[in-house]
């Protein structure tokens, strides 16, 4: 008679325990913290979390309660006491609720649409691209409604760029094309025109006769 080895029931973890397990997860990526302070940047708070939290995929799930965990001082109590006195609305807030009951709290809509119009008039100038990507990514995550799509990022990005940049990229414009890709051929469009500049410079120093320091010989007599 072959004896049958009897079945193991399968052991699952509770709901606390994943949610544990993945708080332990966000931990590891070292979020901030945000008090309220007026020095404290509430919008880079946000979306510093919500990064982590698309990275674990737990935006809409744990987003909020992971968030609320990262809260110091009056930002904590401001929490606290709306948590205490809608404990259902709480429960049940999205992230979008939440990001925006933030950012009215804490970053004043004046300071919001000022930063919106620095945005809609930002212009390469005197910075080089690589100046100009960091100060655009910093402003437009200020004007969300306006670079809804990859494809508006990338027409706002090139509509900024020095005339003699825009115009060599009137064919990207019309492809499918990611930010990061646009910035680069914008870098490398740059250093061609600034080699190309050099090269006009020296040019014209040999033919004056001044390169590297130099005089044209002196005509005999």
């Amino acid at each position: 008679m072959q004896l049958v080895a009897p079945i193991q029931p399968e052991v699952r973890a509770s709901t606390s325990e994943v949610k544990q397990l993945r708080l332990e997860s966000y931990k590891k990526y070292h979020p901030p913290t945000f008090s309220g302070l007026e020095s404290e940047d509430g919008q880079g708070f946000l979306e510093e979390c919500h990064r982590i939290l698309r990275t674990i995929g737990v935006v809409e799930t744990s987003g909020v309660s992971f968030t609320t965990f990262y809260l110091k001082g009056a930002a904590y109590y401001w929490w606290r006491v709306y948590e205490l006195d809608s404990l259902a609305e709480a429960a049940s807030l999205t992230w979008t609720q939440f990001s925006n009951m933030l950012l009215r709290k804490y970053v004043p809509q004046s300071l919001r649409d000022a930063w919106r119009a620095e945005f809609e008039q930002l212009r390469q100038g005197a910075m080089t691209v690589s100046e100009f990507a960091v100060r655009f990514s910093d402003l437009v995550r200020h004007a969300p409604a306006l670079v809804a799509t990859v494809r508006e990022r990338v027409c706002w990005f090139i509509e900024g760029l020095n005339p003699s940049i825009r115009l060599s990229m009137a064919r990207e414009l019309k492809m499918d094309i990611t930010y990061q890709h646009i910035v680069g051929i914008a870098r490398r469009l740059e250093g061609m025109l600034t080699r190309d500049r050099e090269e006009r410079e020296v040019k014209r120093s040999r033919d004056s006769g001044t390169f590297s320091g130099t005089r044209a010989p002196a005509t005999a007599r």
